[in-house]
Parts: structure tokens; sequence; C-alpha cells
């Protein structure tokens, strides 16, 4: 009897224990966040592999677009995002209660032409069919590289087309030339249809660095969960730049489901690195830029020191001995 009773006790230690786990489990805080489907912005989707380990659940959303991600974040609809810089600084210059709390990848534009164009530098361009996405770093990029050069959008003629048609553009010869992201632009390289011109970091706005961006509101009051997913973003990003083999697998297998080889991987990473490098004096920079050319309507320019907050990033990457 007494065997029985104490068989009977431990079940119940072992039941309560596991309740308790599972309520543990189920307590923690699910965030919600969006991402591009871009080989750069692959770390932000990692989290969600590693978050029950950082005391969070991620629900993650993908978007065609930046924009399309600070529209999902003004409508209630996403705590966190991921964006190119340009998308972040317009939702803000229009009064969106967002915040950049970090950054993840640098670089990933580039320049290209058909190899039938003739276009071998941006003053070649003149008169041309250019693609480019609308409201992207990249629409940025070439307004700085136009201005540089003496040219604007008037000299050229513009054609506005997401990340994939912009490659099919160019296979088709529908465009001569256009200012792509990664990894479709090593893949354009790649395949024979798109030769490099240039990559456009030699304006002001420098290698652009792509922008981690929280709502206010969660930054405010749910803090708690804040630190956990920067502890986790940075986590994440720590892995990839660690481990190039790791983000190749992931990147390859997981996002793009074998439509990505290796080879174009790693061209595309050679040209848009992991980083958890953002300063308020870049996104400054990129502002005044924007506002120089007009890409990216904003009703008023923000100044970068008052909603680029790295407190928690800082608190991260100390915490996870990223200096």
């Amino acid at each position: 009897m007494l065997s029985k009773l104490r068989v009977t006790a431990t079940l119940m230690s072992a039941a309560l224990l596991a309740a308790v786990a599972g309520g543990a489990a189920s307590a923690q805080e699910v965030v919600r966040v969006g991402n591009l489907k871009l080989a750069h912005f692959a770390g932000v989707s990692y989290m969600k592999e590693i978050a029950a380990s950082c005391g969070i659940t991620i629900d993650l959303k993908l978007f065609p677009k930046g924009p399309d991600v600070m529209q999902a974040i003004l409508a209630g609809e996403l705590d966190v995002g991921a964006t190119a810089s340009e998308a972040a600084i317009s939702g803000r210059g229009n009064g969106a209660p967002i915040y950049i709390v970090g950054g993840f990848a640098s670089g990933g534009a580039r320049l290209l032409a058909t190899p039938e164009s003739g276009i071998k530098s941006v003053t070649d361009m003149k008169g041309k069919r250019v693609g480019v996405t609308r409201g992207s770093i990249q629409e940025v990029l070439l307004a700085a590289e136009l201005g540089k050069n003496g040219m604007s959008a008037k000299d050229i003629n513009i054609i506005y087309l997401g990340y994939p048609d912009l490659n099919q553009a160019l296979l088709q010869k529908q465009v001569d030339a256009i200012m792509q992201t990664e990894p479709q632009s090593a893949q354009a390289i790649a395949r024979g249809f798109g030769i490099e011109v240039l990559k456009p970091y030699d304006t002001p706005v420098g290698s652009p660095i792509r922008t981690l961006v929280m709502s206010e509101k969660f930054y405010k009051e749910h803090s708690d969960a804040a630190k956990k997913l920067m502890d986790c973003f940075v986590k994440a990003q720590k892995t990839f730049m660690n481990d190039p083999k790791a983000a190749e697998k992931f990147v390859t297998q997981d996002v793009f489901k074998g439509q990505l080889t290796a080879e174009e991987f790693q061209e595309a990473l050679a040209n848009s690195p992991y980083t958890l490098e953002m300063s308020a004096d870049h996104i400054q920079k990129t502002t005044d830029v924007m506002a120089k050319y007009g890409v990216g309507k904003m009703s008023t320019p923000a100044k970068a020191e008052d909603w680029v907050k790295l407190d928690l990033l800082d608190t991260a990457k100390a915490s996870n001995g990223v200096k």
C-alpha cells in the first residue's frame, strides 16, 4: 500500500512539474516580426528558429518590400520589422511612432545592365530604360548616383518594378539597366543576363545599413520582451556572422527552398555582409539624401538622434560578448 502511495505521489509530482513547464512555455510573449525574403535579411528570420531559447515566441510574417512592413507596423499588425533605412525614414518623417533599434546588413545593391546595352557608367544611362523598386533603398542610391554625375531622374526612363520582376525585365531586355538588391543581382550575374556596372556606395549614403525597427508602443510597454527580442537578434546575427556555412544552409534551403545556389549566395553575401552596426549619423546622412532628391516623401524629415534608440542593442551586444 505504501509503495502504491509513493508511486502515485511520484506521478503527481511529475504531472505537476510538466504542468509548470508547460505553463512557462505558454507564458512566453509572442513578438510579431515582419521581414523580407532577401539573403541579407535572413538573420532576422533565423530569430524564429532560436526564439524559445531566448524566452519568447516569434510570429514571423514575410512581405514583398520594406514599405509594406512599415504599413503593417502602423496598422498595429507587427511589433518589430526589418526594412531598408528609407522605409523607416519615410515612416518616421510622416509621423510614424517607430524607433530604429538596430542594423543587420550593409550594402546589398548593384547597378546592372544587359550585356548588349553598352552601359558602362551612370552617364551611359541617359535616355535608357532603368528599372528600380519604388520606395526602396535602391531608389535612394539611384537618385544619389544620378545627382553625383550631374543627372536626374528626368534624364532616364524609370520603370518601377518589384525585385523579382526587375530580373525578369532585364532577362527579357524590357529594360536596359536595373538598380537591384541581393541575391537577385548575384543571380543575374551568375546566369549571364546582367553585368555589374557599379556598386553604388560612393555617395553620401555610403554603404546602406538595413534597419531593425520597433514600434514605440512595444519598446515602452513591453520592455522585458523587447530586451529578449534584441538578445535573440544579436544571437542570430552573431551566428551568421561567425558561421557563414550555417547562414548559407539556412538561406539556400529554408528561405529560398533550393532556388538559390550556394555560389549565388556567396556572391550575394560578399555584397551584403551581415552586421550589427548602426548609428544615428548614418541614418541622418540617408535622410538628408532622401530629402535632397525627393525620394520617399516626408512631411517633416525627422532628426535621427530623436528616434535612433540603440540602448537595447548595446546591452544585448555586451551580454553576448559582441564589441
